[in-house]
């Protein structure tokens, strides 16, 4: 069992920075992708940004390229989501997922959540 936990939310006015954190408990945190997503009430989960086990390799959400940008260090079991540039549509709970199967942008393909935190950018 993995247990996936998010940090760094909050308050932000337009325009500003938060850079959230993603701390996963695998004994082997490298054989896991890990995707950030994000959701409003009403509203399906909507994929953010991946990065590929090894670091190696990222996507992300057109909504966010440019702006974001995800980072890993498995040395600390973590990954970072840069938020920068941020609009009052970014607001939303953002969640962590680990995923030991296909390197993949749909929810679905993540095994493992997190609780979420809550970004919330005022205009």
């Amino acid at each position: 069992q993995v247990q996936v936990v998010e940090s760094g939310g909050g308050l932000v006015q337009a325009g500003g920075s938060l850079r959230l954190s993603c701390v996963a408990s695998a004994r082997t945190f490298s054989n896991y992708h890990i995707g950030w997503f994000r959701q409003t009430p009403g509203k399906e989960r909507d994929f953010v940004a991946t990065i590929f086990r090894t670091g190696s390799i990222t996507n992300y959400a057109d909504s966010v390229r440019g702006r974001f940008t995800i980072s890993r260090d498995n040395a600390k079991n973590t990954v970072y989501l840069q938020m920068n540039s941020l609009k009052p549509e970014d607001t939303a709970v953002y969640y962590c997922a680990a995923s030991d199967r296909i390197f993949s942008r749909t929810p679905q393909n993540y095994n493992y959540w997190g609780q979420g935190t809550q970004v919330t950018v005022s205009s």
